[in-house]
């Protein structure tokens, strides 16, 4: 119809075949790094200060190199350069001012993710975007939680890995009590169920590797979602054999070294550890299991 726009409509297009990029985007890239430097600093900050956060260092790598994975199906795309995509960059400079004014420091990051979106979208259009999706979504990860919406979660849990702790206690029947998230021992010591125990850690820190393997190792939305999903069960599940352990070690050996950097240490590694191992288990299981239906 006479009153239709073709896609292409106000795009500069080139053939595709070009991967390098170009002095301007060069620029661009290197503009948006120093732009960017003040939310950077701002989530290394967050990143170093809690343990849950400690991946953020890594994400960006992890996005990198999925990037890089796409370098063969990038020869065959089309360089359209799409000048909404400027529009798109400026409300993410917008975004990002009103994040540091206010000092929310997941605005920034989020600014940050919407602001590269919007170079690529600008510098080459919407097939390198959709190329390169999972990548620049996938840097979510590394955007801090705001604390007003993390801190409630970390409460529950704590209190949920406590009560069922001292379920368990009660069904073997050993005398243990609890006041909140202190538990209560017969010889009249306690214990307090602190954040790290309480499974946040390990559900922050494993939902990106799980959305990972998902993404590289499943063909199916369902598959994928089945894997990311058990990562709170099984986050849950490590954490309260922390805890029970924990707690056993303290009424038969001492709250000293139940509660030692040591042992405390060792106990967070490992629950990380078998979580990681189980994740890939059980991608490994539906393999087996499970077949796609468009298997030969």
């Amino acid at each position: 119809m006479g009153g239709e726009l073709s896609e292409s409509a106000g795009a500069e297009s080139e053939p595709a075949g070009g991967i390098a990029p170009r002095p301007l985007e060069w620029a661009l890239a290197l503009a948006l790094v120093v732009v960017f430097m003040p939310a950077f600093s701002a989530m290394s900050e967050v990143w170093s200060r809690f343990d849950y956060y400690s991946h953020g260092y890594l994400v960006p790598f992890a996005a990198l190199w999925a990037a890089t994975a796409q370098r063969a199906v990038l020869t065959t795309l089309p360089i359209e350069r799409r000048p909404l995509g400027g529009l798109a960059l400026a409300l993410a400079l917008l975004l990002y001012a009103v994040g540091i004014a206010a000092s929310i420091v997941s605005l920034q990051g989020i600014a940050f993710i919407f602001a590269l979106a919007s170079a690529l979208y600008l510098a080459r259009g919407g097939a390198w975007l959709r190329s390169f999706s999972f990548s620049i979504s996938y840097l979510i990860f590394m955007v801090p939680i705001p604390e007003s919406w993390i801190n409630p979660l970390i409460a529950r849990l704590q209190l949920f890995v406590s009560a069922s702790a001292i379920e368990i206690f009660h069904w073997l029947s050993v005398p243990i009590y609890r006041e909140g998230n202190v538990m209560h021992l017969p010889g009249g010591e306690s214990l307090f169920v602190a954040e790290a125990c309480s499974g946040i850690t390990s559900i922050v820190t494993l939902v990106p590797l799980a959305v990972f393997l998902a993404y590289f190792t499943q063909r199916t939305f369902l598959r994928r979602l089945t894997l990311v999903a058990t990562v709170v069960p099984l986050a849950m599940a490590g954490n309260l054999l922390r805890v029970v352990f924990t707690v056993w070690a303290a009424r038969d050996i001492s709250v000293e070294f139940a509660t030692g950097d040591l042992v405390h240490s060792w106990a967070g590694m490992l629950t990380y550890v078998l979580g990681c191992l189980v994740l890939l288990a059980i991608g490994s299981l539906m393999d087996r299991f499970v077949p796609y239906k468009n298997s030969q």
